[in-house]
């Protein structure tokens, strides 16, 4: 049996909407994000942990939502490894015109497959592999308590390739909107295989 108190919960959170250039590959562009729908922001809000660890990326877009989440806002845990994907000369650009550029190349769910590099940018797989260890320390330096990570889509698709021991093309198959909630757990000790147990994906906030 599981001995809850020894469980580490993982409250994964994706901002909110950007505001502006909607239609475009934000990647790591510093963009705001619209926190006016309170109605979605309390309806989450009810789901999330009174007492936990909060976690964002540098980005604004994070704050944000973060702050639209709890009041008083607590200290946030930073951590830079857990930013999007850097898309490099994508960043900024149109979907659609991406898409036109790169024809049959032109990923279903992402821009492109897993192990591609985009132009100056990184691969997902790149991603999942420091989110992945930002993951693992977060996890042994809160052991037990609740962690709430206000992070992007691809953050959370690699949290999600890591907690079920898939390859990063797979995760990529993850719907992950806007101020939805994934809820992965790490459970430790023997005999419980990879260790983690997902509760929830995509969960929308109301």
């Amino acid at each position: 049996m599981t001995d809850e108190t020894q469980v580490t919960r993982w409250w994964w959170v994706r901002h909110a909407p950007v505001t502006v250039n909607q239609g475009c590959c934000y990647g790591r562009y510093d963009w705001p994000c619209d926190v006016t729908e309170t109605d979605l922001f309390a309806g989450l809000a009810k789901r999330l942990p009174a007492d936990a660890v909060w976690v964002a990326t540098p980005l604004q877009r994070t704050h944000m939502t973060a702050a639209a989440l709890i009041d008083p806002l607590p200290a946030l845990v930073i951590e830079p490894d857990m930013v999007e994907q850097h898309f490099g000369e994508w960043e900024g650009v149109r979907f659609d015109e991406l898409a036109a550029r790169r024809g049959d190349e032109w990923h279903r769910f992402w821009l492109a497959p897993a192990h591609e590099v985009p132009p100056g940018g990184e691969s997902f797989s790149a991603l999942t592999e420091r989110v992945g260890a930002a993951i693992e320390r977060l996890t042994a330096e809160h052991a037990g308590k609740d962690i709430v990570a206000v992070v992007h889509g691809g953050t959370i698709r690699a949290a999600l390739a890591l907690a079920l021991n898939i390859p990063p093309e797979t995760a990529l198959a993850f719907s992950i909107d806007n101020l939805s909630l994934t809820r992965i757990d790490h459970i430790p000790g023997p005999g419980l295989g990879h260790g983690w147990r997902i509760g929830t994906v995509n969960q929308p906030p109301i």
